[in-house]
């Protein structure tokens, strides 16, 4: 484990920053400036009555799309190709699993200040509790603490971030990571096939993968209108898949220049398309910016779980989609490298992708 973690700090750091649920904590109404974002990147808060719903984005009968239902089929190359992302509904996942998961989340955020600092990030390691993305000491911050875990394999965990004290916590991970493993690795499967390959096509590209998973909290926040939970990002990995507070919406995407709100749907998952998979398939499916918006009166829970590459992966487009109609639109590069790229800069839309691997001359 010691020598995984080792490749795992190679990633690079956070610096540290104050907690902000002890912020609201201590003073419901604080909002320091550097919480405050610039005119042009402050979220409209929506009126959840009005706002856009998530019955526009596409929605996936996981059931039947892992018996080879080509309506569900389409649908899902529809749902890649123009949307970046969407929600799959009988997907398997005991609801009980589910519950335990968001329990497990729920308690370590309870957890008073000097407890969760015992699971914090430290030296150059990205896994922890903290915050991610920040790297200079005046970029504006995200409202949002988190915890940051590498859970599989088994074998490159690292125990000493996992809350221990906390009955179930590690139970209910294991369980969740494995239904959510299965879970993406039948959606990749699918896209597979969608390229024209067989189900195991992407998989013998991308190789043996890791799971990751990333817990937020998002306080309630007296302006909502002049902060954002997480700022505006596409995913650095192959899919993501989201566990939503069924309660409390926040999620958005930018789809056709527009911000759109995901609404949950009970026991759904959200999936969105990440940069690797945007690359391999040679911008067939592209990766979305999305962002979390805050609320003035409930703090707001949800888990990203992300399946990644080995560090030591070339990434780069696959033969199968590339042709004379599709020309080669990204170029190649070791994943590590991307990732540090990635994580030693501030969240920036889909900059990070643009600036190492896009092809400038594309047409596409």
């Amino acid at each position: 484990m010691g020598c995984e973690d080792e490749k795992v700090s190679d990633w690079g750091k956070s610096l540290p920053v104050p907690s902000v649920q002890e912020l609201v904590r201590n003073d419901p109404r604080s909002l320091p400036q550097r919480y405050i974002q610039l005119h042009g990147d402050r979220p409209v808060v929506p009126d959840m009555a009005m706002a856009s719903s998530s019955s526009d984005i596409p929605i996936i009968d996981f059931a039947l799309l892992a018996k080879g239902d080509e309506h569900e089929t389409r649908n899902l190359d529809l749902a890649c190709r123009e949307w970046g992302f969407f929600q799959i509904i009988n997907h398997g996942m005991p609801e009980e699993v589910l519950l335990k998961m968001k329990a497990a989340i729920a308690a370590f955020f309870e957890l008073p200040l000097e407890e969760k600092n015992k699971y914090a990030q430290d030296g150059n390691n990205f896994q922890g509790y903290g915050q991610a993305y920040v790297a200079s000491e005046d970029q504006k911050l995200d409202w949002c603490d988190m915890v940051f875990l590498i859970t599989l394999p088994h074998e490159i965990r690292n125990l000493k971030y996992w809350a221990d004290t906390i009955p179930g916590f590690k139970d209910a991970i294991e369980k969740y990571s494995k239904e959510a493993q299965k879970v993406a690795e039948e959606i990749c499967a699918n896209i597979s096939l969608l390229m024209g390959m067989d189900k195991d096509g992407l998989k013998r590209s991308y190789g043996n993968t890791k799971q990751a998973m990333r817990m937020n909290y998002y306080p309630p926040c007296s302006r909502p209108d002049l902060v954002i939970g997480i700022n505006p990002h596409s995913d650095p990995d192959i899919i993501t898949l989201l566990l939503q507070d069924d309660e409390v919406p926040g999620l958005q995407i930018r789809h056709k220049d527009e911000w759109v709100l995901v609404k949950p749907i009970r026991n759904a998952i959200v999936v969105n398309v990440g940069d690797v998979m945007e690359i391999l398939s040679n911008g067939m499916y592209k990766s979305i910016e999305h962002r979390a918006i805050t609320n003035e009166s409930k703090a707001r829970l949800s888990l990203a779980t992300i399946m990644i590459p080995y560090d030591e992966l070339e990434i780069g487009p696959m033969e199968c989609a590339v042709d004379e109609h599709r020309p080669r639109m990204y170029g190649n590069m070791k994943y590590l490298d991307y990732l540090r790229y990635t994580f030693a800069r501030k969240m920036e839309g889909k900059a990070h992708l643009d600036n190492t691997l896009k092809i400038k001359s594309s047409s596409f």
